[in-house]
């Protein structure tokens, strides 16, 4: 076997290493949109990505990591919010956006591994590194609102990121309430406008 030849077969190896390790989380992101993280079991993985156990935990010791891998591998990105040309139609457009993922297939498996990591350490260690900040969006939209004269210095882009999550969250799961065109008007009118502009 040439020396060629030898490169090429390791690069095929190495891809289909990658390959085998996408199955794997996919099969992980499905099973747990399906069962949850507590009903969440390596051998359902194993048999839906068609890999051994010994596979799965010599790479993954741990549900907690497996899991997390899996959400980093598979959750949607997060397109950059739009600009529509005011601060309110920023707010109003990109809102509408967090909640329709939060409405979406992300957000009961993100609502169930919040729900998991109360009770299991690792995985709320494993959650915490990993969240995912919409401070830099915030920054996007407040600074062009300061470019078009609708803010003053001294605005918190950051206000955005520790509340309107938070309260999304809450409407559409914990109280069980429809995303709507009103609960979207008071976010951004009531809450959100008034807090940037005080």
């Amino acid at each position: 076997m040439t020396e060629q030849t030898t490169v090429a077969a390791a690069v095929r190896a190495r891809k289909l290493d990658e390959e085998r390790a996408q199955a794997i989380l996919r099969a992980t992101y499905e099973l747990l949109g399906e069962m949850g993280y507590q009903g969440l079991r390596v051998d359902a993985v194993a048999a839906r990505a068609q890999a051994s156990k010994a596979t799965l935990y010599r790479h993954w010791p741990t549900k907690a990591g497996l899991v997390v891998d899996a959400v980093n591998c598979c959750k949607e990105v997060e397109p950059p919010p739009g600009d529509t040309g005011t601060l309110r139609g920023d707010l109003t457009q990109w809102f509408w956006q967090i909640g329709e993922t939060i409405t979406g297939r992300e957000g009961p498996i993100l609502a169930g591994l919040f729900m998991a990591m109360q009770t299991d350490p690792e995985l709320a260690a494993e959650l915490r590194g990993m969240r995912d900040s919409k401070v830099p969006f915030a920054e996007a939209i407040c600074a062009r609102a300061a470019e078009r004269g609708e803010l003053r210095p001294g605005y918190d882009p950051r206000l955005i990121d520790e509340i309107v999550p938070a309260l999304l969250f809450m409407h559409c799961f914990a109280l069980g309430k429809p995303l709507d065109e009103p609960f979207i008007t008071h976010l951004v009118d009531d809450i959100i406008l008034p807090l940037l502009t005080r």
